[in-house]
């Protein structure tokens, strides 16, 4: 339906901010949405909570199959020529649905419009404020692929463009989000910039992202995924190097934060292959790399605990006696 967005809200045991999430969408100022709620299985007391919005919402219940199988039910169930994706325990400001389209009217060219979020407390209260428009203007492929900012509650798309590309990958428990627009920007689409704030992103303990085991994974797959595939230009192949080894870092930084270190170890001695600059500039890069992804994201770090940390003076003493046997 022209002009329409569909809300596609997948739920899995979220009676805890369900409601909180439901009441951002009515009380939006633009109106002309459908809500699509797709509970995945919960257990919990997640259908009772819905109970009372039956009349505003489609519901539908399946067996546990994971995120991105819930947000595809969502879209076979959309009608409308848009789509908005909100997690169960984030919220929007009321209007953000209004601002995104009218992004969308003002260009012919965006296939997403993406926006900024404040990180939240489980009290609401607002740890931080993200807008990565501010250190990368422009979301290319290339851009994409180096820093990765993407938030699925803070974006909109064109249905047809999502439907084109085959959807999300459920076979991604953590990163599904990440390959889809992967896969949209190499097609061709376009992002474009919102530069205001519409989600409130709620940092809980339940937090599927502090899966950082399983989370890293992924985000090599979809790396491999990508680079495998035979349509490449040879300038993005060139991209592959470097986009591999920022990916590595970024992966250890999350361990590192999530505490496990060494696991983070891992993944740093996996950059070392694809290093850009001598030994010790690799090991300061590192370094800043994990100072800069801290400030950003308003989480602190001591480099003197982490450097002093029997893992990493494990993995420095292995590489520089790598660097010994080389020279």
């Amino acid at each position: 339906m022209k002009d329409q967005v569909s809300v596609i809200i997948p739920v899995y045991n979220g009676e805890k901010y369900l409601n909180e999430a439901i009441e951002s969408v009515l009380n939006q100022t633009y109106t002309n949405y459908e809500i699509i709620v797709v509970d995945d299985g919960s257990t919990d007391s997640s259908k009772q909570i819905l109970g009372p919005y039956f009349e505003k919402i489609k519901y539908i219940y399946q067996n546990n199959q994971g995120v991105a199988a819930a947000r595809n039910k969502g879209l076979e169930m959309a009608t409308g020529e848009y789509i908005a994706f909100l997690d169960q325990d984030d919220y929007w400001i009321k209007n953000k649905l209004e601002m995104q389209l009218k992004g969308f009217q003002n260009s012919s060219k965006p296939t997403i419009i993406h926006s900024g979020w404040y990180r939240i407390d489980p009290e609401n209260k607002i740890k931080g404020t993200m807008k990565p428009w501010e250190k990368i203007p422009l979301l290319n492929l290339k851009n994409w692929l180096w820093w990765k900012p993407v938030l699925l509650g803070a974006m909109m798309f064109r249905r047809e463009a999502i439907l084109q590309v085959g959807g999300l990958d459920h076979n991604l428990t953590q990163v599904c989000d990440l390959d889809l627009i992967f896969r949209l920007t190499l097609a061709g689409y376009e992002t474009k910039w919102l530069e205001e704030i519409t989600l409130y992103y709620r940092e809980h303990d339940g937090n599927d992202s502090l899966n950082t085991i399983v989370q890293s994974r992924e985000s090599m797959e979809v790396l491999d995924k990508f680079f495998s595939q035979s349509n490449l230009s040879d300038e993005v192949k060139e991209w592959e190097k470097e986009c591999r080894y920022y990916t590595l870092i970024w992966c250890a930084w999350r361990l590192y934060h999530t505490d496990h270190i060494q696991e983070m170890t891992e993944y740093l001695e996996k950059s070392w292959t694809y290093k850009i600059s001598s030994p010790t500039e690799t090991i300061l890069h590192w370094i800043e790399f994990f100072k800069n992804y801290s400030q950003e994201s308003g989480q602190e770090i001591d480099i003197y605990q982490l450097s002093n940390t029997k893992e990493w003076q494990s993995l420095i003493r292995k590489l520089m006696g790598q660097l010994l046997i080389i020279v």
